[in-house]
């Protein structure tokens, strides 16, 4: 091993709609994270990874830090703040045009009880604020943590974000590469694609439907026709809800579908039959029994 290779795991934290999962796809030149403008876009923590002849760096985009509401949503907070302890860098982001709120302190009380983990600051979006409102804000936060490093960034269109990533390779340790050169994520094909498929539905959805909304791959096979053929499932909470999915003469999940389908024949490189389903399973946020089964538990 080259003795001066640095490696290890980074993770991201912050309130809803902040930009992490943006700053993921940019660091990574990959969408690996979906984006959208609903909060709670991110369930399920997720690792990017990074990787240069002599570094590499695993990345873990958590979901927004909010009040949870159902028992989602408490699984969504806790895995969250689980990632600060096992990590070698904190990044906390936090949205330059919203400042300091509430959300911003729970977080901040988790991070001065961290011993061993460096901290940075990371404001984004300084390109919608003037740049005096800049210094402002990082003296609010600054004056309550101690952190290693602040970075204003634009996750969007890339500010700062080679810096960054310059500056956490002097806070890595020694260590050896944990993952391949071409990989860029530890999730599943399948859960990729579900996530696609979920991504359309919060792009096109309003209301209530996209928080209440969980995606599955139930299948895939390669036919004769060399065509990978799809099975996906949508299940939301109410009967309301699944009519709003399926649209007038079933115009919505086509939509849907066909966007979908778009962005899983780019990723797969190769022609994608996609059939979705809507299923209808009251009040799953809640349900501790279908949350481990849709993936949401400790063990995931």
């Amino acid at each position: 091993m080259n003795k001066d290779y640095r490696s290890g795991f980074v993770t991201m934290i912050g309130r809803p709609n902040v930009g992490k999962s943006t700053l993921l796809n940019q660091i990574i030149g990959e969408k690996i994270s979906i984006i959208s403008n609903k909060i709670q876009t991110t369930r399920n923590p997720i690792q990017g990874i990074y990787t240069k002849e002599d570094t590499q760096i695993i990345f873990i985009d958590t979901p927004g830090v909010h009040k949870p509401r159902t028992k989602l949503g408490d699984y969504m907070v806790e895995s969250s703040i689980q990632t600060l302890q096992d990590v070698d860098v904190v990044l906390f982001m936090v949205n330059a045009d919203e400042g300091y709120g509430k959300g911003d302190q729970f977080i901040l009380d988790k991070l001065i009880q961290l011993q061993h983990q460096h901290v940075f600051l990371l404001i984004n979006k300084v390109d919608l604020i003037h740049p005096d409102e800049v210094f402002a804000l990082i003296e609010t936060y600054t004056e309550k943590v101690n952190f290693d490093e602040v970075i204003p960034i634009s996750a969007l269109n890339g500010n700062n974000v080679p810096t960054l990533v310059n500056l956490l390779r002097e806070y890595l340790p020694a260590g050896p590469q944990f993952y391949g050169d071409d990989e860029i994520t530890n999730r599943s094909l399948r859960f990729m694609l579900s996530e696609l498929i979920r991504e359309k539905v919060l792009f096109y959805t309003e209301e209530e439907i996209p928080h209440s909304i969980n995606v599955m791959i139930e299948s895939m096979e390669r036919r004769d026709n060399k065509k990978t053929h799809i099975q996906s499932l949508i299940v939301t909470e109410r009967s309301s809800q699944k009519g709003i999915l399926i649209g007038k003469q079933g115009q919505m999940l086509k939509r849907i579908g066909r966007e979908a389908r778009k962005d899983i024949e780019e990723l797969l490189g190769e022609k994608v039959y996609l059939d979705i389903w809507v299923k209808v399973q009251k009040d799953w946020r809640n349900r501790t029994d279908l949350l481990h089964d849709y993936g949401f538990s400790d063990k995931e």
